[in-house]
């Protein structure tokens, strides 16, 4: 039997080939970005730590079913909805993540995976960086998407992610200035 330069036979290649056109492929994308917070670092780091702060502005669209949060190393984030739109079922939404790395005051690292209806859409490794700057913070958030499901207009997933993103960092800006900090200016590098 022959075989190619890696040691796979024809039929195997085939056999591959075959099993590779049932599941859709993996899209992988990145993007990072920028906010600047006019509040320290501290700050910023206590509206990820502090469950009722995060709240504020973490949130899935739709009636809120589910939530919880454990700031700590290992711990993580779930939360669940249901979304409804004019002249479509309801979508079932879901977010769990897990913390792998948290330096107070300067970074968070977690992974998390975003399902609609059950069905696994992306998951994410997100790093963000908190740097400090005069009475301010630079925060750098860097997304590594895998998505593995595509949606209906796959070339909407990945500005939908980051769109939702900013949003989100909106919220966060907001909820810093319900707690006695100021406003943001975002920009973004992909």
């Amino acid at each position: 039997m022959a075989t190619n330069a890696v040691g796979t036979s024809a039929a195997d290649a085939a056999a591959d080939e075959q099993d590779s056109s049932a599941v859709p492929g993996v899209r992988h994308d990145t993007f990072t970005v920028g906010f600047h917070l006019a509040a320290p670092p501290s700050a910023v780091f206590e509206a990820f730590a502090d469950t009722p702060v995060r709240r504020r502005w973490f949130k899935l669209p739709g009636h809120q079913v589910s939530y919880r949060h454990d700031f700590t190393l290992n711990g993580g984030e779930t939360a669940s909805s249901v979304f409804t739109v004019p002249d479509a079922p309801p979508e079932r939404l879901a977010y769990a993540s897990r913390y792998l790395d948290i330096t107070s005051g300067s970074r968070i690292v977690y992974a998390y995976t975003s399902r609609v209806d059950d069905v696994p859409r992306w998951t994410s490794l997100v790093t963000i960086e908190l740097h400090p700057e005069a009475d301010s913070t630079h925060l750098r958030w860097t997304e590594q998407a895998a998505f593995l499901t595509p949606s209906a207009e796959p070339d909407h997933d990945f500005p939908h992610l980051r769109g939702a993103t900013r949003l989100r960092l909106n919220g966060l800006a907001a909820a810093l200035t319900a707690t006695g900090q100021a406003g943001t200016r975002p920009h973004e590098r992909r």
